[in-house]
């Protein structure tokens, strides 16, 4: 498996120059152990100790809430050569309140250590994509797009938009969360590029000159003029190479609301632009997403919504050892039936 840590002394030895790198764990210092609960490695010191290390265990994973499993995949990249089973729900499955959504099955030295990173994984990916599938709900058929990633550490924006993808999210604006899944990324244009050109129809039509066919001709209209005229203007320079405008309205301007949204839709289609969607971002949460989409929106950009969903909480109990049904008080000894369960190693 590699080197881990596995004493108290190990980690006393282990220096970490904290001036000379981002602040987030390496793949290699996940694999290691580094971002566990130090007392799971003064347990694995002492079972070494006493011979106990290699008792074969059934530990099950369960929720606190209800949500939309994530992840697995992850959890299985850390497990895959610790020599145990790995039985879990699908990723994007919905679950229930303390169902089992997790159950390894092994010598609790090769695994036990990784519990608190096997509980984060999956406590902060479910989270994001339980909240991506509230959105998605909202929004319906019309496409969700996670535009979080600015929200959270990039160490884990690629996680964050990968788990919204996951629970439902059409596409995700994070370059390695969309391709993490062999999507490409989705994206319009910045604030900043129209401020530096200075006018939306130039910034329009050298997006158009410069952007790959396949890339989307959908135009931020809300920098320096009323939306409404901006996107007539841009309509109007573009024509039916125009796919569609973005509203972004800033609170300080009102923000983003169904008025406008009704507004910027009749005055396309009277002149002539019925194929101009619009798609709308800022602050989105499911009951906006539902109020804009009945104005006549036509997309959503979600960030702030998914990015900062609380974690689902995510508990791990030993359930069996050495084939003997056990719990802690307050729980039921023995495997809980499970039978959603499907082997993922």
């Amino acid at each position: 498996m590699g080197w881990r840590l596995e004493t108290v002394q190990d980690v006393k030895n282990w220096h970490v120059d904290g001036r000379a790198r981002f602040h987030s764990a390496t793949h290699e210092e996940i694999a290691a152990g580094a971002t566990t609960d130090i007392y799971f490695i003064k347990t694995l010191q002492i079972l070494r100790h006493l011979g106990l290390a290699d008792k074969p265990v059934v530990a099950e994973i369960f929720p606190r809430q209800g949500g939309v499993l994530c992840g697995v995949e992850e959890c299985c990249h850390l497990l895959k050569d610790a020599g145990v089973e790995v039985w879990a729900l699908p990723e994007g499955s919905e679950f229930g309140p303390k169902e089992v959504v997790m159950r390894i099955i092994g010598p609790y030295g090769r695994f036990g250590v990784y519990e608190t990173a096997l509980l984060g994984m999956l406590a902060s990916a479910t989270g994001w994509a339980t909240a991506a599938r509230r959105a998605k709900q909202a929004a319906g058929d019309k496409p969700v797009i996670c535009f979080g990633a600015r929200h959270v550490h990039p160490a884990v924006a690629p996680v964050m938009e990968r788990a919204a993808i996951v629970g439902g999210a059409d596409g995700a604006a994070c370059i390695l969360g969309a391709k993490l899944l062999g999507r490409e990324p989705m994206g319009t244009m910045p604030h900043a590029m129209l401020l530096i050109i200075g006018d939306t129809v130039e910034g329009a039509l050298a997006y158009d000159a410069v952007m790959p066919p396949d890339s989307p001709r959908t135009v931020l209209v809300d920098t320096f003029k009323d939306e409404a005229e901006e996107s007539l203007r841009v309509a109007e320079a573009l024509k039916e190479r125009l796919q569609g405008v973005r509203l972004d309205t800033p609170g300080e301007r009102g923000g983003v609301t169904a008025g406008l949204v009704a507004e910027v839709r009749a005055r396309l289609d009277q002149a002539g632009f019925r194929h101009v969607k619009i798609l709308v971002s800022g602050g989105l949460n499911p009951e906006r997403i539902a109020e804009l989409s009945a104005a006549g929106a036509d997309a959503f950009g979600v960030g702030s919504y998914i990015s900062g969903a609380p974690p689902i909480d995510m508990t791990m109990d030993l359930k069996e050892i050495d084939g003997r049904p056990v719990a802690k008080r307050g729980r039921i000894p023995g495997r809980t039936p499970a039978p959603r369960l499907v082997r993922m190693l």
